[in-house]
């Protein structure tokens, strides 16, 4: 049978940090775990946004400030957490026009991969149990890594290529971060993940007419955001979850259905490329792991 939140343990004593929760599938994660009983931090750029959200959610729910657009609010961020048990990257951007992050990264790559790796390496000493990185079956869409150069210095921009290979980043990131704990015997996790397809804001923030059109579209051929998260509540709290899976729906071209080990690109599976991804991504962030 297929997996549902119903099945979620009780989380009372655990402590979820989830980027990006004050809309769409963030906020449903959030809405269910801090029904199971679990603390959660709303890490969102916009403050007063996410507490009208949390103001409407039953449990034990804070807001916290944090700007992926800026490794300086990264930093400050990371610098007020105390321990906690696990870490959802889940905020990111998609198809935006062209523009840069404060640090002057092309900022679907930076918002979406570079700020959340920069984010768990700092707080890693303080996650307890793992780590969900919400990737996308948009990861599929491009041909290849430019990994010398991933923040368009030198190629044209195009939104669609620019967002799947910071989607293929996040798949990459998190399956290297798994490789390297295991590596070095530790008992953290590294989970990727997809939601699917789901009419969520993200797709309406192209700036272009088809954001008037859009989600209906999206609407008929995926599954809604209280679906769409069960991707994330599953590897977030499935005790034995298996961290070498891609854990996503497989049904209509990976569009919709239950939580089931789902296929990724054979890109995707070059831990050469994992290991050159993760290398730059130290080096332009300025963070390095500690395991």
């Amino acid at each position: 049978m297929a997996w549902k939140p119903t099945e979620i343990p009780d989380q009372t004593g655990r402590t979820f940090v989830i980027t990006g929760a004050n809309g769409g599938l963030g906020a449903v994660t959030t809405e269910v775990l801090a029904a199971k009983g679990a603390t959660v931090v709303m890490a969102c750029r916009n403050a007063k946004k996410a507490q009208a959200v949390a103001d409407g959610i039953t449990g034990d729910v804070r807001v916290a400030e944090l700007d992926l657009s800026d490794l300086a609010s990264v930093r400050k961020f990371a610098d007020e957490q105390a321990e906690f048990d696990v870490l959802i990257n889940n905020a990111g951007l998609m198809n935006v026009p062209f523009s840069r992050t404060k640090d002057g990264f092309e900022t679907q790559w930076g918002v979406d991969h570079l700020a959340h790796f920069a984010l768990t390496g700092l707080l890693l000493d303080r996650i307890r149990d793992r780590v969900v990185t919400l990737a996308s079956i948009a990861h599929k869409q491009t041909p290849k890594l430019w990994i010398d150069d991933l923040n368009y210095e030198h190629r044209r921009y195009q939104r669609n290529l620019a967002y799947a290979q910071a989607k293929l980043s996040n798949l990459m990131f998190a399956r290297e971060l798994q490789r390297r704990l295991a590596e070095s015997g530790s008992a953290k996790r590294s989970y990727a993940v997809h939601p699917g397809v789901s009419a969520t804001d993200l797709f309406a923030r192209t700036e272009t007419p088809v954001d008037r059109i859009i989600k209906p579209f999206v609407a008929l051929i995926g599954h809604p955001p209280s679906k769409a998260a069960h991707s994330s509540l599953f590897a977030a709290t499935v005790p034995d979850a298996d961290p070498e899976v891609y854990w996503g729906p497989s049904r209509l071209f990976q569009t919709q259905g239950p939580v089931e080990a789902s296929p990724s690109s054979k890109l995707s599976k070059n831990k050469e490329l994992w290991r050159r991804l993760w290398e730059e991504s130290e080096r332009l962030t300025g963070v390095s792991y500690k395991f």
